[in-house]
């Protein structure tokens, strides 16, 4: 079975865009931590981070944040180990606790306290644990199917059901990097969580292909990372507007984390995207990103 190509084409076309695209904004860097991060900013007024997932880099957030360059300050970035870029160290500091800090220590750097946090997948837990760590520093918390199984209770029905869930999506791809096969982990990862047929990755463009390989290095490093450790009762001592959006046909697993995440933050808003699974910020930017700007508009509203 071929996967459906036209399911992934904004995605595709975000990868397929050059760095250097007249149309693109420029590619900066800012020494954070100890490491220098690429990003890319364009627009003005309040600030809005995107913080990109595994496997991908800023990007995937094109078509979105040209929407909200509009009326924000729109700030992609690459996380520390991810890219092209060597690595000051061994991958030993690969953690969500350093990637929340870096992210804290951004936005300080570019001026752009408080900041709109927009965080996918990986990157939903590090925005997320850097809004609980660094509230000063946030405006409001959006987060796009976080991976963040520590909200659901082990012994609920959910967090059984999640657990079963997260086995058969990561299972194989953790195996495979467990074993040194970091390409490979990647691949499996890709299909699984794109719910792609088994092998369909080789049938992608090779620029899609280069995108997701770039990134496999990281794949050892995200395997060996200690779990994430936020809890039901930290999400609850959070008081910034909070969003949390998940896809219609995404996994179990997803979806009852993500609700798990928007019972627990007070008064936190959730929205369900329609016919889209984990990909949804790429594979529907257009509904994505007005998501955002509808919840930001009433934000500056004082709804």
């Amino acid at each position: 079975m071929k996967p459906n190509l036209t399911a992934i084409v904004p995605l595709l076309v975000s990868l397929l865009i050059p760095a250097n695209a007249t149309s693109a904004p420029a590619v900066k860097e800012v020494e954070v931590n100890g490491v220098l991060l690429p990003y890319e900013e364009e627009g003005s007024g309040d600030a809005i981070l995107f913080i990109h997932g595994g496997l991908s880099g800023p990007a995937v957030w094109g078509p979105v944040k040209a929407a909200t360059g509009k009326k924000y300050r729109s700030i992609s970035y690459t996380q520390r180990y991810y890219g092209s870029a060597s690595w000051p160290d061994d991958g030993k500091n690969f953690n969500l606790a350093t990637h929340a800090e870096d992210l804290a220590k951004l936005i300080q750097s570019l001026n752009a306290g408080p900041a709109h946090l927009v965080g996918w997948s990986y990157g939903g837990a590090v925005a997320t644990i850097a809004a609980l760590k660094n509230p000063s520093l946030v405006r409001s918390l959006i987060v796009y199917e976080p991976v963040l199984g520590s909200v659901l209770s082990a012994d609920s029905v959910e967090g059984k059901t999640a657990r079963e869930d997260r086995a058969k999506i990561f299972g194989p791809a953790t195996a495979a990097a467990k074993a040194g096969q970091a390409e490979q982990s990647a691949r499996l990862l890709y299909e699984a969580i794109y719910q792609l047929a088994p092998g369909s990755f080789e049938d992608l463009p090779q620029s899609t292909k280069a995108g997701v390989l770039e990134n496999a290095r990281t794949r050892p490093l995200a395997v060996a990372a200690p779990p994430p450790n936020v809890t039901c009762d930290d999400l609850k001592a959070f008081n910034r507007p909070t969003l949390v959006v998940w896809g219609e046909k995404t996994q179990p697993s997803f979806a009852l984390t993500s609700e798990a995440v928007a019972n627990c933050v007070p008064g936190a808003q959730r929205v369900i995207m329609q016919n889209v699974n984990h990909n949804g910020p790429v594979r529907d930017p257009d509904a994505f990103g007005a998501t955002v700007l509808e919840f930001l508009a009433k934000q500056r509203q004082g709804f």
